[in-house]
C-alpha cells in the first residue's frame, strides 16, 4: 500500500509563521521532549495563536484513500487499538490571519499495522472493514480550532508516518452524521518527528506491524514539501499518549 504516486494538486494555501516566529509559536516545529511525571498523565493540546506573519507554502496529494462522506465526530478511533493522539489544528484566513468560524477540519489515516477503511488487506492485515474507522472531521470554533481525538496512525509501505487532512468550508451536515456539500479549501498531510514514531514503534501493536518503516528522511513526498507545509508540534510519551498542534492558514480567495 502506498500514496506517494504523482501529486493532486490543486490548490495553494499558507502555514502561520517562519524561522524563529514559527518556532515561537509551535508551527511547523516539533517538540520532542519527553515530559515530566507531573506533565505524563496532562493533556497538553492548546490552541495555535494565530500569526502577524502568515507564510505561503504548497499543498501535498491527498492520495489514493480519501473517501467521500466522512462522519462528523471528535472521536475517530472506534476503538482501534492504539496510542492516543489529541490533535488542535487551528484555521485562519491566511490575508488577515483572523480564524475561521465553522471550518470543517477533516482527517484520514492508518491504524496501527497500516492499514486504512475501506482498504483492509493491502498492507497483510486482515479484518472486517466498516469503512469508517480512523475518518472523520469536526468544525472549528468561533477561536478556528478543530480539536480530533485518534490514534498515532501506524506505517505501510513506500510511505512515513503521516495523516491526511482537508479544511473544507459551507459544508451541510447531514441526519446520518456525516457532510456534504462546501468548498474544498485545503488539502495537505500531517508529519511527526521521527524520535517520537521511533519511540511508538516499540510499544504494541505497532510493534506488530512487520512492514520495514519508512522515515521522514526516505519519504518522498514529505521531503516535496511536507517539512514547510505540516510537521507538528507533539509532546508525550508513549504511556501518556500524545498531543499535536499545527496552525493552517487557508487562502479562501
Amino acid at each position: 500500500m502506498t500514496d506517494n504516486s504523482e501529486p493532486r494538486i490543486r490548490r495553494r494555501t499558507v502555514l502561520l509563521g517562519s524561522g524563529a516566529t514559527a518556532a515561537a509559536l509551535a508551527v511547523g516545529a516539533v517538540g520532542s521532549r519527553q515530559p515530566t511525571a507531573a506533565e505524563d498523565e496532562t493533556d497538553r493540546t492548546a490552541p495555535v495563536a494565530a500569526a502577524a506573519v502568515c507564510t505561503l507554502t504548497k499543498e501535498l496529494t491527498e492520495g489514493p484513500y480519501y473517501l467521500d462522506g466522512a462522519l462528523v465526530r471528535a472521536d475517530l478511533t472506534e476503538g482501534k487499538p492504539g496510542i492516543a493522539l489529541k490533535l488542535a489544528l487551528t484555521v485562519v484566513d491566511n490575508s488577515t490571519c483572523a480564524p475561521l468560524n465553522r471550518a470543517l477540519v477533516e482527517l484520514w489515516h492508518s491504524d496501527a499495522l497500516g492499514e486504512y477503511s475501506g482498504f483492509v488487506g493491502a498492507n497483510g492485515h486482515q479484518e472486517p472493514d466498516n469503512g469508517t474507522f480512523l475518518r472523520g472531521g469536526v468544525l472549528t470554533g468561533t477561536d478556528g480550532v478543530a480539536t480530533i481525538t485518534t490514534i498515532y496512525p501506524g506505517w505501510y509501505r513506500g510511505r512515513c508516518v503521516h495523516i491526511h487532512v482537508k479544511v473544507h468550508t459551507n459544508v451541510t451536515l447531514t441526519s446520518d452524521g456525516s457532510f456534504r456539500g462546501g468548498r474544498e479549501l485545503h488539502t495537505g498531510q500531517l508529519f511527526v518527528d521521527e524520535a517520537i514514531t521511533t519511540a511508538v514503534a516499540r510499544v504494541s501493536p505497532y510493534s506488530t506491524n512487520t512492514v520495514a518503516r519508512t522515515t521522514l528522511a526516505q519519504d518522498g513526498i514529505y521531503g516535496n514539501g511536507g517539512t514547510a507545509a505540516g510537521l507538528m508540534t507533539v509532546t508525550g510519551s508513549p504511556s501518556a499518549g500524545y498531543t499535536g498542534s499545527l496552525a493552517l492558514g487557508i487562502a479562501q480567495g
